[in-house]
């Protein structure tokens, strides 16, 4: 019995002393991890300044007046141009800083059409590459100008704030232009899967989608090749970087469908048809589109809302200290060389 009573206080002691000792390895971690959140955060600042200072150089090569997928801020390798200059040694991935490394990724903003320039033929447009159905496009197109627009008047099928403050939560229609490109989860008609495209079932629907669930209208949720998010952007000065969208953004040109965004391409990525390399075969303005498109008129149409030169870029910072990892992203823009502020700067 005394036998069977020391084995089991020390069976007991173990469990306690193992217990001590995970809790202990737990705030051990917890307060290492409290003394990286301020290091991680200042990595990602200097991510963000690293890209700055990469947009800055690309900005003044001269023998490169624009931007191009094979170009270091996008990932590319680099031209010969800037390969030769202070880019050379740059590199965005794995960069050692501290008792930690961060990656960076730059994503132009003018690959994509500014929401707040667009008109009902724009919007309708890109409803049209998204596959939304026939019947819901003048509802959606009156929802989304009914949210940008000034006034308080209802476009035909649209919505305004009548209609919002019966919702549950109640709330106003903006009725001023979209700072974030996910205000438009909270304008009527517009449904995750239109937004996100794709597979949009794991997403949060919005105030009026709840009401629409509650009274069991809610529409099937269907899967798009592409979402609101993919081809819209709030922040660019309003024109398409035809060397950086890919063929569905390119579609949101006036006048160029899916073969004339394939011929744009194929001219731009040069001999092996690959976008991003070596060979790339950029244009230096947008006049060049008749090198794709052989047709004056078409092309005198297409320029008014093309550009080579981008002006607002996502910069995504992934910071990682001994395995403890945070990402930070801003939105950054570039006015000159000397000009590049940072719009936004937020982490996840």
């Amino acid at each position: 019995m005394a036998l069977m009573v020391v084995m089991i206080a020390i069976a007991v002691l173990s469990i306690l002393v193992a217990a001590f000792a995970f809790a202990m390895k737990v705030e051990t971690k917890l307060a290492q991890n409290s003394y990286s959140e301020t290091e991680l955060l200042w990595m990602g600042r200097s991510g963000v300044e690293l890209a700055r200072y990469v947009l800055a150089q690309q900005m003044m090569v001269p023998q490169e007046p624009y931007d191009s997928l094979n170009q270091k801020w996008a990932g590319g390798p680099g031209t010969i141009n800037s390969t030769n200059g202070p880019l050379q040694d740059i590199s965005l991935t794995d960069y050692p800083l501290g008792k930690g490394h961060f990656t960076v990724k730059i994503v132009d903003l003018d690959r994509k059409f500014n929401i707040n320039m667009a008109d009902e033929e724009v919007l309708k447009r890109a409803l049209g590459l998204i596959g939304a159905d026939a019947s819901d496009v003048d509802a959606i197109t009156g929802s989304i100008l009914d949210w940008i627009d000034p006034d308080n008047n209802t476009h035909i099928n649209g919505a305004e704030n009548d209609y919002y403050q019966g919702l549950t939560p109640p709330y106003y229609a903006k009725n001023k232009p979209i700072d974030d490109i996910t205000e438009l989860l909270l304008v009527a008609n517009v449904a995750p899967d239109i937004y996100f495209g794709g597979a949009a079932t794991n997403h949060t629907p919005a105030a009026f989608q709840k009401n629409l669930q509650r009274m069991g209208l809610q529409p099937d949720i269907q899967s798009h090749p592409v979402g609101l998010v993919d081809l819209f952007t709030p922040l660019s000065k309003g024109q398409i970087n035809i060397n950086t969208a890919n063929a569905t953004q390119l579609q949101m040109l006036p006048y160029v469908d899916e073969a004339a965004a394939g011929e744009i391409i194929r001219f731009r990525s040069g001999p092996d048809g690959v976008d991003g390399t070596e060979d790339d075969t950029p244009y230096r303005n947008p006049g060049e589109l008749i090198n794709a498109i052989p047709n004056n008129q078409i092309v005198g149409q297409i320029v008014r809302f093309a550009t080579v030169r981008s002006s607002t870029f996502e910069v995504t910072v992934d910071a990682d200290i001994a395995g403890y990892k945070r990402q930070f992203v801003a939105i950054v823009g570039r006015n000159s060389p000397r000009d590049l502020p940072i719009l936004s700067f937020y982490w996840k």
